[in-house]
C-alpha cells in the first residue's frame, strides 16, 4: 500500500488553525436559522464546518442571554457573566470618564483602576448585607474588557496620571489675594466660570434607554450629552446666564421658536464643545455688557476680575479682548482642588436638574395612568431640557455660589454649610422618587440619576 501523501507545510498550517467566530457572525448564524436556512445552507454560505454551526445553533439560548449582558460584539467566547453592582460601577465609571474627558483631564489606567475600586466599595456599602459576598477586582483584563464594552477605543492607558499640583494649589491663593488688593477688586467684582458636560437625557436606566433608541428603526440616534458654561461672582448675587453648546443647530425641537428668547446662550458644534471661537463670542457679546449693567446697577466700577483655568477652550489673550476685564489663569493641574465653580455648585445644580426631571417623569405617570416612563422619556426633548437647566441654575442659592470660594478667596466667604447640605438632600429626594418609578433603589441608581460620583465631583 502506497504512503499517504504529506501535506506541505503551509496546507498544514492552514488545516490545524482554527478560526475564530465574533458573537457579531453568531448573531448572524442564529437569525438565518430562525429564518428556516438550514444548517448545511448556513455552513456553505459562511464557509464554515458543520460542528461548529451546530454547535452555535446549539447554544443558541446561552448566546443571546450573553449579549443581553453588554457582551462586545467582537468577543469571541462568553465570559462570566458580571454582577450587577459590576455593571452599576461601570455605569458610573463611563460618567466619570466622559465628564473627565470633557475637562481635557488626562487620566491613566491606574486613576481609573482606583475610581472603579471607589466606586465599586461605596455601591457595596450602600448595598449592606445583600452584597457582602461581591468583590471586584480592577486588573488590566477587566479594563481591556471594560474599555471594549464602553467603546472608549481612543482612551490612553500609557504615561502617569496628571495628579493636582497641591503645591500650587496652596500657593496660588496667596498671589491671587495679592492680584485682588492691588487692583482694589471687591468680591461682587471677581468671577469664575467653568465647563461641564451634561447627561441632559441621563436617568437611572439610561443605558437600556439608549440602546432601545439605536435599535429602533423609526427613531434617530439619541444625542444625550451638551456641554454647559455657568459661573459667577464670588458674592454670590450675580449669576451669568448659562451658556449651552449641543451638536445640532436647528434641532426639531426649537422650530420656530426664537433662540433669543430661550433662557440659554444656545451654541452649536459638531462635538458640543467649548471652542475658542465658541468662548470669544460669549465673552464679547454676553460677558462683558451683562457684567457691565451688573456693575452700574450697584453702583461700583466696571472693572474685572475672572479667574478660568487652562482648557483649550479658553484663549490666551483674553485680557486683550477689553480693557475693564483683567484674566487670571490657575496653575496648571490645579483645577479640581481650587477652582471654585468645581467646589460642589455644579454638583448641586445637577443634583437639581436631575431631580426637576425625575419629578415631573412621576407627576405625569401619576396624572395619566396609561402614561409610562417609556411615553414620557420619548417626548422628552432638548427644549424641555433647557427650560430645567434654567430652573435648576435658578435654583441654586447665593450662600452656595458664595461657599464655594472658600478655597480660592476665603476671605470672601460667609458661609461654606450650604453646598454639602443642599446636595445631600436634593439626593435623598431623587432615591425616594426613582425608587417610586421603580427606577433602581440603592445608592447606584441615585448616583446614576443625580450624576454626582462618590467623592461628591460631577460624573
Amino acid at each position: 500500500m502506497a504512503p499517504k501523501p504529506k501535506p506541505d507545510s503551509a496546507d498544514a498550517s492552514a488545516l490545524k488553525k482554527r478560526k475564530a467566530i465574533t458573537m457579531e457572525v453568531k448573531l448572524d448564524i442564529i437569525k438565518i436559522y430562525d429564518k428556516g436556512e438550514t444548517a448545511t445552507d448556513i455552513r456553505r454560505s459562511l464557509g464554515l464546518s458543520r460542528s461548529t454551526v451546530a454547535t452555535i445553533i446549539k447554544d443558541k439560548d446561552r448566546i443571546l442571554e450573553h449579549v443581553k449582558g453588554s457582551a462586545p460584539m467582537k468577543a469571541t467566547v462568553i465570559t462570566k457573566q458580571r454582577s450587577g453592582l459590576i455593571i452599576e460601577m461601570e455605569r458610573l465609571l463611563v460618567l466619570w470618564l466622559e465628564d473627565q474627558n470633557q475637562r481635557c483631564i488626562p487620566v491613566s489606567l491606574m486613576v481609573i483602576q482606583e475610581k472603579a475600586r471607589r466606586l465599586f466599595e461605596a455601591l457595596k456599602r450602600e448595598r449592606g448585607e445583600e452584597s457582602e459576598s461581591e468583590e471586584f477586582v480592577a486588573s488590566r483584563g477587566w479594563f481591556m474588557r471594560f474599555k471594549e464594552r464602553a467603546n472608549f477605543h481612543n482612551i490612553k492607558v500609557q504615561g502617569e496620571a496628571a495628579s493636582g499640583d497641591e503645591k500650587a494649589a496652596r500657593e496660588f491663593p496667596k498671589a491671587l489675594a495679592q492680584i485682588i488688593a492691588e487692583g482694589d477688586y471687591c468680591a461682587q467684582q471677581v468671577f469664575n466660570v467653568d465647563e461641564t458636560g451634561l447627561f441632559w437625557k441621563c436617568l437611572p436606566n439610561r443605558t437600556y434607554i439608549s440602546k432601545e433608541v439605536k435599535s429602533a428603526p423609526s427613531h434617530k440616534v439619541s444625542k444625550e450629552r451638551l456641554t454647559l458654561l455657568l459661573g459667577g461672582n464670588a458674592v454670590g448675587d450675580y449669576k451669568l446666564k448659562p451658556m449651552l453648546v449641543y451638536q445640532a443647530e436647528n434641532p426639531r425641537a426649537l422650530q420656530g421658536i426664537s433662540k433669543a428668547q430661550l433662557p440659554v446662550i444656545w451654541k452649536s458644534n459638531r462635538k458640543a464643545w467649548v471652542t475658542l471661537v465658541v468662548f470669544e463670542d460669549r465673552f464679547n457679546n454676553y460677558f462683558v455688557p451683562s457684567v457691565e449693567c451688573y456693575c452700574t446697577s450697584k453702583d461700583i466700577p466696571f472693572k474685572v476680575l475672572l479667574i478660568l483655568d487652562n482648557a483649550p477652550g479658553h484663549p490666551a489673550d483674553v485680557d486683550d479682548f477689553h480693557p475693564n476685564v483683567k484674566v487670571v489663569y490657575l496653575p496648571p493641574n490645579t483645577t479640581a482642588l481650587i477652582q471654585p465653580m468645581d467646589q460642589g455648585v455644579i454638583a448641586t445644580f445637577k443634583a437639581y436638574y436631575h431631580r426637576r426631571v425625575i419629578g415631573k417623569a412621576l407627576q405625569a405617570t401619576e396624572k395619566n395612568k396609561d402614561l409610562t416612563l417609556k411615553d414620557f422619556w420619548k417626548k422628552y426633548n432638548i427644549l424641555d431640557a433647557v427650560q430645567n437647566i434654567a430652573d435648576s441654575w435658578d435654583e441654586v442659592k447665593q450662600t452656595s455660589m458664595n461657599g464655594l470660594w472658600k478655597k480660592l478667596c476665603p476671605q470672601f466667604v460667609t458661609d461654606v454649610t450650604e453646598i454639602q447640605e443642599s446636595v445631600t438632600s436634593v439626593i435623598q429626594n431623587v432615591v425616594a422618587m426613582s425608587k417610586t418609578m421603580n427606577l433602581g433603589g440603592g445608592g447606584g441608581g441615585c448616583q446614576r440619576a443625580t450624576g454626582i460620583s462618590w467623592r461628591g465631583v460631577i460624573c
